[in-house]
């Protein structure tokens, strides 16, 4: 093993407890708002990295993303509450994501066999069928209006205000304290599996397909079955966003999961890096945090006005899609490979720019080399 390599792999183990416990801090100095944002945004990273991989690793498009996070988050508040199973809230966070990878099961086939734009196309019709789903089957789902979400319980411990109340080093703990770290450990999850798979063969594998079908299917790479595979752990990535936001949200809305959340999540992935997971995540915490940022500024913002002021004027979230509309332009004018191709770029250029450390003085003379002279014409 070379000594950069070696000292590469000690600053990674060195960067991760200090970037865990830096993540661990928030709960114990930020207020709610800030947290929901955390929560929101941890929530579009874990849909975002499987969007990533379909999108960016298989080079498969997908607008339907919005149809599996609702799958999830619906999933989770029919399983667990009333009308419905009323199962343990853990067990039915879990069939919930299972059952959003059924649902991108069920839709496999059809991704195994078309690709690009149409896909795409395809996809589409299922946030049309499942917004009109939404919509009209009120026992499942209650209709316009939505349903609560029943808070999760994990081995007695509830994610939400409950008495007693819950103090941890003279801070209280509520429902955004405690989902703060539920969010980090599912994101943490996705994290690792989600590059688990870029690095291993699977990964290999869709980054051959989607360089090339021809080369791919030539190195003996089952092109239907990894097509198929991909769109299902993407559905299961979206499944578990969707159980997290309906956790954070306490209520589901169909409104909410249309073909606008669709685009947003293209917009992340786009923004952060096509097949990055750290880009995406870069992107997801943008494209989320941005409008909520401008909701509680909206007064100090030239241009922009308050959530239901005049008519004619533009609110935070418009001006936030305006804002992230212009960033995709600039990403795709000036840094193609987005924010995380970005980041490294700066980084490969401060490493350049570096002075390299002189070699110690041992006090031994270096012995002369041997000057170079030209070598002589054979007769």
């Amino acid at each position: 093993m070379s000594d950069r390599l070696l000292a590469a792999l000690t600053r990674r183990r060195a960067v991760l407890p200090m970037l865990a416990v830096v993540l661990c801090l928030p709960p114990f100095y930020l207020d709610a708002f800030w947290l929901r944002i955390g929560l929101f945004s941890m929530a579009a990273a874990i849909g975002a990295v499987g969007l990533a991989l379909l999108s960016g690793t298989a080079g498969q498009l997908s607008l339907g993303h919005a149809f599996f996070l609702a799958v999830g988050a619906y999933g989770y508040a029919w399983l667990a509450g009333d009308p419905g199973p009323g199962l343990p809230p853990a067990l039915a966070a879990l069939l919930a994501v299972l059952l959003a990878g059924a649902a991108g099961g069920l839709f496999s086939p059809v991704a195994a066999r078309v690709k690009g734009i149409y896909l795409g196309i395809a996809t589409l019709a299922l946030v049309f069928l499942g917004h009109h789903v939404l919509l009209t089957a009120d026992s499942v789902t209650g209709g316009f209006n939505g349903r609560s979400v029943p808070p999760l319980t994990l081995g007695g411990f509830a994610f939400t205000e409950s008495d007693p109340e819950l103090t941890v080093l003279g801070v209280p703990f509520g429902a955004e304290e405690r989902l703060w770290f539920l969010g980090l450990a599912l994101f943490a999850f996705t994290w690792f599996t989600a590059r688990g798979l870029q690095r291993g063969r699977p990964g290999r594998a869709l980054a051959a397909l989607r360089d090339s079908e021809t080369a791919a299917s030539v190195m003996g790479v089952d092109v239907a079955r990894h097509r198929s595979a991909a769109f299902v752990v993407s559905s299961m990535y979206a499944g578990l966003a969707g159980v997290l936001l309906a956790l954070a949200f306490r209520r589901v809305v169909p409104d909410y999961f249309s073909l606008a959340l669709s685009v947003d999540y293209l917009a992340m992935i786009v923004i952060g890096g096509l097949g990055s997971v750290a880009g995406a995540t870069a992107g997801a915490v943008f494209v989320t945090a941005l409008p909520l940022l401008m909701t509680r500024y909206a007064d100090q913002l030239p241009l922009v006005t308050a959530p239901g002021s005049a008519e004619g004027a533009v609110g935070p979230t418009e001006a936030a899609r305006y804002l992230y509309g212009a960033a995709i332009v600039l990403v795709l004018l000036y840094a193609p490979d987005g924010l995380h191709g970005l980041a490294r770029r700066v980084r490969d250029r401060a490493r350049r720019r570096r002075p390299r450390t002189p070699a110690p003085d041992t006090g031994v003379p270096t012995p002369p080399q041997p000057s170079a002279r030209p070598k002589e014409h054979t007769p």
